[in-house]
């Protein structure tokens, strides 16, 4: 199941591929478990400190595989056993992502569609190819990307989400920067090496300071500002109290690398 979504190791950083091009990476049955998986393998590896997710073929993925769907239509219940729970597993993987110690990051190119654009949306950070397109089209075919809705909705303003949500039109990786969709936008050619270039760049943090760090902004976002503030702050003495920060702010005081443990 797990060669549905291909693992490559570059040094602290692990490369995902959602490997079904033929389907243009479609979030199948086995797509959304491979993914799980991986998610889960991830997790307890302490060496992997930022993770990059990628399609391979054309796209980055073209969202729930409707062929599949449709199949799922013929139960007794005219498929509302099977629908509900296929979004309550994709739920489940889209929240793995910012539940993941490690950064993870979206490589994207071609399209990323309805359940492929929240998968975007969901990671921590997103890379994307020039002329790639953005789009949460349900609509188009009578089905309102709801679930999708929740993670764009978390990352774009929100007319500029119910504009996509409603006329299900696609967006180009420009306005996807501009709005806050995504991170950066490359040239094709350099995709690869912008995506891993910035997952390096965070892997070479103290990576307890990136663990707390990423529970910590996801959970105070969740929190009115007092709140907010609070949290923030008991996170940071925590975080003040860790050996390898204190070697860290000497480090910076008297000029020097850090010798961190880690």
């Amino acid at each position: 199941m797990t060669d549905l979504v291909e693992f490559e190791r570059r040094g602290a950083v692990a490369h995902l591929t959602m490997n079904a091009p033929g389907s243009l990476n479609a979030l199948s049955d086995g797509m959304l478990a491979a993914l799980k998986a991986r998610f889960t393998e991830i997790a307890g590896n302490h060496e992997i400190k930022a993770v990059v997710l990628k399609g391979a073929g054309k796209a980055f993925c073209a969202g729930h595989d409707l062929k599949e769907m449709q199949a799922g239509r013929a139960a007794e219940d005219k498929g509302r056993g099977y629908f509900t729970d296929l979004f309550a597993r994709c739920a489940e993987v889209m929240q793995m992502i910012p539940a993941l110690p490690q950064p993870v990051i979206a490589e994207v190119h071609g399209i990323a569609t309805a359940a492929g654009c929240q998968l975007v949306a969901s990671c921590d950070m997103a890379v994307a190819a020039e002329g790639t397109r953005f789009g949460v089209n349900g609509v188009n075919i009578g089905l309102f990307c709801s679930t999708p809705m929740v993670a764009l909705t978390r990352n774009v303003p929100r007319k500029v989400a119910f504009e996509m949500l409603t006329t299900g039109e696609f967006i180009d990786a420009a306005r996807a920067h501009e709005v806050g969709l995504v991170n950066r936008v490359v040239p094709h050619d350099q995709l690869d090496s912008e995506a891993a270039k910035l997952a390096d760049t965070v892997a070479s943090k103290l990576s307890l300071a990136v663990k707390i760090g990423k529970r910590a902004f996801y959970d105070q976002m969740m929190l009115d500002t007092a709140a907010a503030y609070e949290h923030a702050a008991a996170v940071m003495v925590t975080n003040m109290l860790a050996r390898d920060t204190a070697e860290g702010v000497q480090a910076f005081i008297e000029k020097r690398k850090p010798d961190w443990a880690e």
